[in-house]
């Protein structure tokens, strides 16, 4: 009896020793266990929040600016450089990691995930692309003018030999045996043109051009002819003002920040997920120290009881509980270190591009937050909380830029309803010069003409005959070139002047008006559309703070549940060394401490997970911790992750 009493007493030792690990505080993840008494329950749950490294960075390349076109004159015309993404891991993940374990706080999960993320990787790209599109834009492409502007050159020569079918009308003569007529043309001609926001379009050409010809009837021959032209064409009634021409800018600069706002909700939702998994780790940790000590404590009651058995104290039927108890304590054990396995496996990927990288094999990640019940949130009121969700919001911020971009549409095409009516302008001044000729004519002898007598009343006056006198004409060149055709044109020798109005008007107009109702069905289409989402979001705020409330209950109702299993537990203990219970109980009632403990804290942990989805409700998961959208956008985080061991500054 003695001996069977002795036996009762090592199993409460132990079952004491079980006990002590289960109630000591489950919530601080620390690596090292600390020199000297652990800290208590009231200690390590009431820790303040761990604070936000303020993460500034630069802002990446702004891709809607083009490639200047001075000093370096061909930077426009050769492929721009475009930052590429790297898909290794950043070196400060495995600065984090010691003997294979990743000792990781939630702010260096998020910093990481920042760094790390392929998702936010993948999504930076959306910014970028959008900025793209609005240096598209500015260029005036999709309109009917070029805000570019353009410059042409055309150089051409030509020789070419024609026949000739009436040398009379073509110069060339009737002594000429050939009849044909050879021409040698060079052009030299150059144009500039360019649209401005107002539906201005202005054009110039300058054309110049040098002929020479077999024929004789031409002034100059060669001859050089310049042109200069300037053309102005303003729409007075469909594309007249600012919003028909530049609807594509303004669309555009307003479709890059909504892809910074969508950029901005995908970080907030990753951030959100790193969030959550962090502290999905730290419970299925805890929950495997809790699964290992219940299998501690089966083990030793079932080596105790089988001892009995062994003298003859205990019936088989104890026994048998025993391994009963043990083996489903172990699977349940195998499930929770499964759980944890694939808990660190997930946080992982969020945090590295590549889990599978040299050094990240196989390591253990270990979470150093601990789990805190300051109350940083209170009881705000709802439409406070909702009108502050309503403002930082990212869906709201996209929905109302695409709301101005469908309003700009419904000008444009409310525009495009009047008919076209164009005031158009011309001046050209054009200049001829080159090789001329000069004729000298010299006065001879008179020959008299045998075939034109003289007559007197009609009588023939013999051998007299009228005279006719002799002329010499001599052809002189006349130098002449490009200079007189030039100064020609710039003082305006030869000006031409024109003005006039273009109407067009399209009868019916049925095309501009389906432009014009599908932008008003699309405007009115995303008005409501923009309050369905004003009321999504404000039944995501409402379930948020009712979810902290219960969480809040929860826990503190989770809280007295593991009071009372720690009173009942001493309490079975007390009765187990008078001898009015058994081993059975005690082990019992540990387990039911254990799973209050378990219960309390997954409460904790809920309660954890609601205010991160109440900052994700009302939009400020980046503000909560201190990130500033530049940051994510470019990829990089300027505070260094805390990492055990090194030296702070």
């Amino acid at each position: 009896m003695n001996e069977m009493i002795a036996r009762k007493l090592q199993v409460c030792a132990a079952l004491l020793a079980a006990a002590s690990m289960t109630v000591s505080p489950l919530y601080a993840q620390t690596p090292v266990t600390p020199a000297g008494p652990p800290p208590s329950a009231a200690q390590s749950t009431t820790a303040a929040p761990e604070a936000a490294p303020t993460r500034t960075v630069s802002i990446a390349p702004d891709y809607s600016k083009g490639q200047p076109w001075f000093p370096n004159v061909i930077a426009p015309y050769v492929q721009r450089h475009i930052l590429e993404t790297s898909l290794n891991n950043t070196p400060r993940v495995t600065q984090l990691v010691q003997d294979s374990k990743l000792n990781l706080s939630l702010e260096d999960a998020i910093s990481l995930a920042l760094e790390n993320n392929l998702d936010i990787a993948v999504q930076r790209f959306t910014p970028w692309i959008d900025e793209m599109n609005l240096l598209s834009a500015r260029s005036g492409a999709g309109t009917r003018l070029s805000f570019d502007p353009i410059v042409t050159a055309n150089l051409n020569e030509i020789d070419a030999t024609q026949p000739v079918a009436n040398p009379l009308l073509s110069g060339v003569g009737t002594t000429s045996t050939t009849f044909s007529l050879t021409q040698h043309t060079t052009t030299g001609n150059f144009g500039y043109s360019q649209g401005f926001v107002t539906g201005t379009n202005v054009s110039m050409s300058f054309n110049n051009s040098r002929s020479s010809s077999s024929t004789s009837a031409n002034v100059f021959n060669p001859s050089l002819s310049s042109t200069l032209s300037v053309s102005i064409s303003q729409p007075l009634l469909n594309g007249f003002g600012y919003v028909p021409n530049a609807r594509y800018i303004i669309e555009a600069k307003n479709t890059v920040k909504i892809g910074e706002w969508a950029f901005k909700l995908a970080v907030i939702n990753d951030v959100t997920k790193t969030s959550n998994d962090y502290w999905n780790l730290v419970f299925a940790r805890q929950n495997v120290k809790v699964e290992q000590q219940t299998v501690d404590v089966d083990t030793q009651l079932y080596n105790d009881n089988k001892k009995q058995l062994d003298i003859g104290t205990m019936a088989p039927l104890d026994v048998l509980t025993a391994e009963s108890q043990l083996a489903s304590d172990q699977q349940q054990l195998i499930v929770a270190k499964t759980l944890q396995l694939q808990d660190e496996t997930q946080l992982l990927n969020d945090i590295t591009k590549d889990p599978t990288a040299d050094g990240l094999q196989n390591v253990e990640v270990i979470p150093t937050t601990p789990i805190s019940t300051v109350d940083t949130v209170g009881n705000p009121q709802l439409q406070d909380v909702v009108n502050q969700a309503w403002s930082t919001r990212p869906e709201l911020q996209e929905m109302a830029l695409q709301l101005k971009n469908d309003g700009i549409e419904v000008q444009a095409t409310r525009n495009g309803l009047l008919p076209s009516l164009n005031l158009v302008g011309q001046y050209s001044s054009t200049g001829l010069g080159g090789v001329g000729k000069s004729t000298t004519t010299t006065p001879g002898s008179v020959v008299p003409n045998l075939n034109d007598p003289i007559l007197l009343n009609g009588v023939l006056v013999p051998n007299e005959y009228v005279g006719v006198a002799q002329t010499t004409s001599t052809v002189t060149p006349v130098p002449g070139g490009i200079g007189d055709a030039w100064d020609s044109v710039i003082h305006s020798k030869y000006p031409t002047f024109q003005i006039g109005l273009q109407l067009s008007l399209p009868i019916r107009n049925r095309a501009a008006q389906a432009a014009n109702g599908t932008a008003l069905l699309n405007q009115s289409e995303q008005k409501t559309s923009y309050q369905e989402e004003k009321n999504t979001v404000y039944v995501a705020v409402r379930n948020a703070l009712i979810a902290v409330q219960q969480d809040r209950s929860a826990m503190s109702a989770a809280e007295k549940a593991r009071e009372l299993a720690q009173q009942t537990f001493d309490d079975e203990q007390k009765k187990y060394q008078l001898g009015s219970s058994t081993s059975y109980n005690v082990v019992l009632r540990s387990r039911d401490l254990t799973a209050a403990e378990t219960t309390e804290l997954q409460d904790r942990i809920n309660l954890v997970e609601a205010i991160i989805a109440l900052d994700q409700a009302m939009g400020r998961t980046l503000e909560v911790h201190n990130i500033s959208l530049a940051d994510a956008k470019n990829g990089k985080v300027t505070p260094v992750p805390n990492i055990p061991g090194m030296p702070t500054k």
